[in-house]
């Protein structure tokens, strides 16, 4: 959705493709969205036809990626002897997603299995002492203790585990630390030796996992499919880019999602409306917010019940549950957002600063990776947000801008850190209260050191210019054949110019605005999201906007959304 920024965007219109695709896979395809693949870098027709109808049988040997011969050979050891085996993972989409595919194909193959996802208050992120403690108290004691979506850089606890006698094998995506290998039997990590996979979440590794395991040892009443959905929607939740093997499980995911046997998917599908029809964005704004605000709230167990619940009712009582936590997670998110707001107008000038760093013991430590993440993108800067507890430990979520890594701003302020990592794009720390000044200083002159001004500068890159004329559902399919966008695949942004109003625009609830567009003999409704808040020039207009799908009483249709507004010929 579109935001009043702090500052006016620069719009930038992508350069011109240096060849645009000439082959009969893109025979009719509008020449605006041949002139996109262009951009993207797809012009030979091989690479076109992978593009448009990626398929599942070019999916790379699964042995390919590290040490997964060694966790295959482990897990089935765990099954033929009966071992007890716990899936342990993160609280996130990504986390709980990966949790359920493992242990379905776990249980799949008759294994003794179960799981445990920690708390984000109390027990924090990856294999804490805490966590590891609960779980060894809370079910049979595992000889085999499988991690996903966390553990690369648990050395100490896995060493612990190992000294007890369990096998570790962990399932990861995240970077490596400074550490090294831990002391597991199998790190089953792209990220962590040189691969082509290093896109992959957690729950994409664990499918390559479960590929390995099916292709050594083939199952008949498993289709490994049946689990591409669940790929899918922690593929896009987790902001990895939809690219390579992403995109081609991100598109058949996506395709089986409306018609899914996971009857807690089906129930947060009824929940949140979607019926026929799911997009990237339905998941990343829909169902993703929802499985992730249970962990958020400190509830991933539901989250987890929900994706693995067998009775639809149950999975319906469990989906509205999770639609609550969500409308809690809004209220507290809205409330965190406008106290961090009134911190940074009391004491930075924002404009004059190279990042945003704020904290206080009145927040909670779920909801503030999003509040980073709604001051990164209103102010276009790297932003932490920090929740402190009693003891005056503070646990923050930062969101960085493009050029900006916020693991090398961590390892660089290593000296004022309790801890920190996670991703270039998204991390997490935890910082003493009296050095949250020290951090704030030591992220500020890293990034004034080692970022272009440019990157500090609001930016909207136009894919290019379309007429209003060209808005119609031939259009909207062949543009949706370029889906699942996301990262990595952005979702192109057009421009039209010299538009006109054909009637007054219309305020609708949370300051969205309702358009009413004409240009030339054709005309096109339009919605703005947040444009409520902006003070609109004069018409004509060059409108920046992008498509979707709506459906409404029965009936499809191209929806445009309008991401910006600028008086005519400024662009």
């Amino acid at each position: 959705m579109a935001n009043a920024n702090l500052r006016t965007r620069r719009w930038i219109l992508r350069d011109d493709p240096g060849a645009i695709p000439d082959c009969e896979v893109v025979g009719g395809l509008h020449p605006v969205l041949q002139r996109l693949l262009g951009q993207r870098g797809f012009v030979e027709e091989a690479c076109v036809g992978n593009f448009l109808a990626p398929r599942l049988k070019d999916l790379s040997d699964p042995f390919d990626l590290p040490e997964m011969e060694k966790g295959v050979k482990r897990v089935f050891e765990a099954v033929d002897q009966g071992q007890e085996i716990c899936v342990y993972g993160d609280y996130d989409v990504d986390g709980i997603s990966s949790i359920t595919i493992m242990q379905t194909v776990l249980q799949a193959y008759g294994a003794k299995v179960r799981h445990f996802v920690p708390v984000r208050s109390t027990e924090g992120y990856g294999l804490s002492e805490a966590a590891i403690a609960r779980c060894m108290g809370e079910g049979p004691r595992p000889n085999l203790f499988i991690t996903v979506d966390c553990g690369t850089v648990s050395h100490g606890p896995i060493s612990q585990l190992g000294a007890e006698g369990i096998d570790v094998i962990v399932v990861d995506h995240h970077e490596r630390g400074e550490a090294g290998r831990p002391d597991c039997v199998a790190l089953i990590n792209p990220k962590f030796e040189s691969t082509p996979y290093s896109y992959l979440c957690a729950a994409g590794v664990v499918f390559k996992l479960a590929h390995g395991l099916l292709k050594t040892r083939p199952l008949e009443n498993f289709d490994l499919r049946s689990v591409l959905d669940l790929v899918a929607v922690a593929t896009i939740s987790d902001i990895v880019p939809l690219v390579g093997e992403n995109r081609l499980l991100v598109r058949h995911g996506l395709k089986r999602l409306p018609k899914t046997m996971n009857v807690g998917l089906r129930a947060l599908m009824d929940v949140t409306g979607l019926n026929g029809h799911a997009s990237s964005s339905d998941v990343g704004f829909r169902l993703g917010p929802r499985i992730n605000a249970a962990g958020r709230m400190d509830r991933p167990d539901e989250a987890l019940s929900t994706l693995l619940a067998k009775s639809p009712a149950d999975a319906k009582a469990l989906a509205e549950r999770l639609d609550n936590y969500n409308r809690e997670r809004q209220k507290t998110e809205l409330r965190i957002l406008e106290e961090a707001e009134a911190q940074l107008a009391a004491t930075h000038k924002v404009e004059e600063e190279p990042v945003i760093v704020v904290g206080s013991r009145n927040w909670h430590p779920g909801v503030v990776g999003i509040v980073a993440s709604r001051l990164m993108r209103k102010y276009h800067r790297p932003a932490f947000v920090v929740a402190i507890d009693d003891e005056g430990v503070g646990k923050g979520s930062g969101r960085s801008v493009e050029g900006v890594s916020l693991v090398e701003a961590i390892r660089n302020a290593g000296d004022v850190l309790i801890a920190g990592g996670g991703h270039h794009m998204a991390a997490g720390i935890s910082v003493h209260e009296d050095q949250l000044a020290a951090f704030r200083e030591s992220f500020g002159k890293y990034v004034m050191e080692n970022a272009r001004s440019e990157d500090l500068e609001p930016k909207l890159h136009i894919d290019g210019v379309l007429g209003l004329e060209s808005l119609d559902l031939d259009f909207l399919y062949q543009y949706e054949s370029l889906q699942p966008f996301g990262s990595g695949n952005s979702v192109p942004v057009f421009v039209a110019r010299d538009v006109w109003l054909s009637e007054a625009p219309r305020v609708l609830k949370n300051n969205h605005l309702k358009l009413w567009l004409r240009q030339g003999g054709a005309e096109k409704d339009a919605m703005f999201f947040g444009g409520g808040e902006r003070e609109l020039p004069e018409p004509p207009w060059d409108v920046a906007f992008t498509i979707d799908r709506n459906f409404f009483r029965g009936t499809t249709s191209c929806q445009m959304l309008i991401r910006d507004i600028r008086p005519a010929g400024q662009f």
